[in-house]
């Protein structure tokens, strides 16, 4: 975009904008509302609500508070929420079985969710690291993330998350290939109208710790690699992203989204202007855990960071934002 000259001052004073409130808001490029939020929140397989440590505010909820929950999303003008699980360590096994059991958590939640509040969009996490006792988002052979074997299981957990009624399926995995076979397999069994939102642009980031205490995922090296190096993204690399964007969107991607959110804000709008495409961002634990711990120590403004931040995302281009701050910004906005 180009900038057109400015007359030099004192004919233009920028600040004859910002001098009053209805001023500013005629003029506002970016505007927030609920309808741009997803809410993020981690579903357990029993009772009650069970609060995060590493992140003040946020509980794993019981299905029947999922419920309670997209009845408050309904009411609040949220349109999605994002479900991920916690399982118990002793239900766990290498090969992430749980994943594809249609009475599993995840499947429960979305049917009840489903039927309480069916004018709200369900997002599924695919991806096997909640189930793994490994912690790694895939299949491990000769100590390393075998990607097709990885791929087969995954369009089992996809399968199963669509009969079960998701909405959108949010593959997370980020093994080569997988939209277009989730795709393909969606098609075959007659889910044409299922979405999928891609986790297009997923780096090796240190902001996740918060969420893996959320799901309770393995320690990461107990059996293959330490880290998740080799299938997420370097965190230097831009042009990268653009390559696995532009691939997804050729599989059959409807949505894409770019994780963590605010640390890779000029991904996300390098995508945007790339593709043209609904691209999503994703404020991670570790984003909403530094809000919180500062804001609970009075060194920052809660509800201004809160609203600032989600304002970011919409400003580099976002169509909207997963996050676990969206109830609590839902209400400020509605307020």
């Amino acid at each position: 975009m180009t900038v057109a000259p400015l007359a030099p001052y004192p004919a233009t004073r920028l600040r004859r904008l910002r001098q009053a409130d209805w001023s500013r808001r005629l003029v506002r490029e970016s505007v927030l509302t609920p309808a741009d939020l997803i809410w993020s929140m981690v579903v357990h397989e029993g009772e009650g609500r069970i609060p995060v440590a590493s992140m003040p505010g946020v509980e794993r909820l019981s299905v029947d508070d999922c419920v309670k929950a997209a009845v408050e999303a309904r009411d609040l003008g949220i349109p999605a929420i994002a479900i991920f699980p916690y399982i118990d360590g002793a239900r766990k096994d290498a090969a992430g079985s749980m994943a594809a059991d249609p009475n599993g958590v995840i499947c429960r939640a979305v049917r009840a969710m489903k039927d309480a509040a069916p004018e709200v969009g369900i997002m599924c996490d695919v991806a096997l690291d909640p189930f793994t006792d490994h912690g790694h988002d895939g299949i491990i052979e000769n100590g390393d993330i075998a990607n097709d074997p990885t791929i087969e299981r995954l369009v089992e957990q996809a399968l199963v998350q669509t009969r079960a009624g998701c909405d959108i399926l949010a593959p997370s995995d980020m093994m080569d290939g997988r939209i277009g076979i989730i795709r393909a397999a969606l098609e075959s069994e007659g889910f044409q109208n299922t979405l999928i939102m891609s986790y297009a642009a997923k780096y090796a980031s240190a902001f996740y710790g918060p969420y893996r205490d959320a799901i309770g995922s393995g320690k990461l090296g107990t059996l293959g690699p330490s880290d998740k190096k080799t299938y997420q993204q370097d965190p230097a690399n831009s042009d990268e992203a653009l390559r696995e964007v532009a691939l997804d969107i050729a599989e059959g991607a409807d949505m894409v989204m770019v994780k963590p959110g605010m640390p890779y804000l000029d991904i996300v709008q390098r995508v945007v202007q790339e593709f043209s495409m609904p691209t999503f961002a994703f404020q991670v634990s570790g984003e909403y855990a530094m809000i919180m711990a500062a804001a609970q120590n009075g060194w920052i403004d809660e509800q201004r960071a809160i609203l600032e931040s989600l304002g970011a995302f919409k400003r580099a281009g976002c169509a909207g934002v997963i996050t676990y701050f969206a109830p609590r910004a839902a209400r400020m906005l509605g307020a």
